[in-house]
């Protein structure tokens, strides 16, 4: 069971959160939503890795 990959089921739930948000708040309280969750973002990166690095989250691998 630890082999599940979280990231695509996350980005998901953020996805559908975002759509319900833009389909009955309007433009505002999306636009809001989506900026505090870049917000949690950064802050649990900083709170995992004590650091902000985001080279991990390129699509373009060396």
């Amino acid at each position: 069971m630890n082999n599940i990959q979280w990231t695509p089921l996350i980005g998901m739930a953020v996805g559908i959160i975002l759509g319900l948000v833009g389909a009955f708040g309007g433009l505002g309280p999306f636009l809001l939503v989506l900026v505090l969750g870049a917000l949690g973002f950064l802050v649990g990166r900083i709170a995992e890795t004590g650091e902000v690095n985001l080279s991990g989250l390129s699509l373009r691998r060396k």
